[in-house]
């Protein structure tokens, strides 16, 4: 074996060392460097988990944000079509009442151009009447000078001749046109009676409210139809409910009516329809506050047009239900008259003629109005407007002789009183005075059709119209037969003819037409 110096073992020791302690910082800067690169593929790793996982949210955003642009797009396509489509019916509307103007200018461009040839055609005639007067004047003044030759003497002495001998002529005659004078004054009774109702009617005329069974509501413009029908008729079925009327809602433009028999409740619908429309806020709470409103509006309305009949009459307190009951007469008609009014100008009427002849003034007014109180409730309550007004006037205590007046005015039971005879005849001529009352299509028609038949029958006419709703008769007549002097008598004829013939109120106008066209063509 060999053996080793000591001073040999110390550099093997040394040498070790020395190699020790560079495997020692070899391993010391190597474990770092393996650490560092774990690390590095731990951190690429995350990145790119990292970026997976943002290029999912991105793709998963992109698609919801695709989803709700498309979602949009949709609402505002509907938005837009909806507008479109409201424009359309806004562009209709308007088109449909501007061709309605343009008809009207052209009627009126017609009918100022047909008045302007009447008035040059009437300048024409009135020019030749003035013509045809110089010459019969003048015609007139040389008969006269020729007759003063042939007499020999002049007018003034032609007239005191003549005179004289009238005088000795009539002096026999007085007696009997004496007795035949006194003959006559039996008949004029009948002439002093109608002075008495014409003088009675001159000092009291009033216009007559001529109201039916519908009303009409005006609406802004036709989308308010729909709100006040609201969503499932919830809106009108409330309305109708709480009013007791039905609305019509059709095509007609910017307009609801308002049907039902009784006036009242008409009235009531019509105020609340108009408040609702005013306020804009239509739903079933709001359209319950404003009928109720509506509902003591016309209460009161109802009570104040009673106190005012008896304060325009001056007359004393009445049971304040009565009062009620004539300030209802306010929303009733009886052929376009209203009923109030007619009642107050009974009572004026009868209270004149009563004053006339000298019978309680006070009480013959009170007839006058009470006359009709039935009308206020026989919508409401089986019977006759006199039936029922005969029947309240004695639940409230009314005199004997109102009753009478009451039960009489129609014929029902014979008048008793002098004062139910005024009423009869007041409330005859209240009714009967032109234009109080409006006619019936059938009746309307037929006095059309007579007043065109009997100027049609007259030789020489060749057209007649009736126009002005039958308030003037134009008749058109063959220049070739007719000249201007027969065409004067054709008028004169026809006017005969049809007062003699024809029952009618107010006054009908007839003109005759006669017209000469004469026309060339130059080549």
């Amino acid at each position: 074996m060999l053996s080793l110096k000591p001073s040999g073992i110390v550099l093997i020791c040394l040498a070790v060392g020395v190699l020790a302690l560079i495997l020692g910082g070899l391993v010391v800067r190597l474990v770092p460097f393996f650490g560092y690169k774990n690390a590095k593929k731990k951190i690429d790793l995350s990145l790119k988990d990292a970026e997976i996982k943002a290029n999912q949210v991105i793709k998963s955003a992109q698609l919801e944000g695709r989803a709700a642009a498309l979602e949009l797009q949709k609402q505002a396509d509907k938005e837009i079509k909806e507008r479109k489509d409201q424009v359309l019916e806004l562009e209709k509307a308007i088109i449909s009442r501007e061709q309605a103007i343009d008809v009207r200018d052209l009627m009126v461009k017609k009918r100022e151009e047909q008045l302007e040839n009447e008035n040059q055609q009437l300048d024409k005639k009135a020019q030749d009447l003035v013509k045809q007067k110089d010459e019969l004047d003048a015609k007139i003044n040389s008969i006269i000078t020729e007759l003063e030759k042939v007499a020999g003497m002049t007018s003034a002495e032609a007239k005191k001749e003549l005179f004289d001998r009238v005088q000795e002529k009539s002096a026999h005659e007085v007696a009997a046109y004496l007795k035949e004078r006194e003959e006559q004054a039996k008949e004029e009774a009948d002439d002093a009676a109608r002075d008495i109702l014409a003088l009675t009617i001159e000092r009291f005329s009033q216009e007559v409210a001529s109201e039916r069974t519908i009303s009409v509501v005006a609406l802004p413009n036709d989308e308010m139809k729909g709100r006040i029908i609201g969503r499932e008729g919830r809106n009108i079925r409330t309305i109708e409910q709480l009013t007791g009327v039905d609305l019509i809602i059709d095509d007609t433009p910017e307009v609801i009516t308002v049907s039902c028999f009784n006036p009242i409740r008409r009235e009531i619908a019509k105020r609340s329809l108009e408040a609702l429309i005013k306020d804009g806020r239509i739903q079933p709470g709001r359209i319950e506050e404003l009928v109720e409103k509506a509902t003591q509006e016309v209460k009161e309305s109802i009570r104040k047009a009673g106190e005012e009949a008896l304060f325009k009459l001056n007359l004393p307190r009445m049971n304040k239900d009565l009062v009620e009951m004539i300030g209802r007469l306010k929303y009733r008609t009886s052929y376009g008259q209203n009923a109030l009014a007619h009642s107050i100008e009974v009572a004026h009427l009868a209270g004149i003629m009563a004053a006339e002849i000298g019978a309680d003034q006070q009480l013959a007014k009170r007839a006058g109005l009470l006359h009709d109180l039935g009308k206020a409730i026989d919508y409401e309550v089986e019977g006759s407007h006199v039936e029922l007004g005969a029947r309240y006037a004695k639940k409230y205590g009314e005199n004997e002789v109102v009753i009478n007046a009451i039960e009489a005015h129609h014929g029902e039971k014979p008048a008793t009183t002098i004062i139910a005879n005024l009423v009869i005849a007041a409330d005859t001529l209240s009714a009967a005075r032109p234009g109080a009352r409006s006619e019936t299509l059938d009746t309307y028609v037929k006095r059309i059709e007579q007043l065109e038949n009997i100027s049609k029958e007259f030789e020489g006419v060749n057209q007649a119209y009736a126009i002005q709703s039958g308030r003037e008769i134009r008749v058109m007549v063959v220049p070739e037969k007719v000249d201007d002097v027969q065409a004067y008598n054709i008028a004169r004829q026809i006017k005969d003819k049809i007062e003699n013939e024809l029952v009618y109120p107010g006054q009908i106008k007839v003109t005759v037409i006669r017209e000469t066209r004469v026309s060339e063509i130059a080549k």
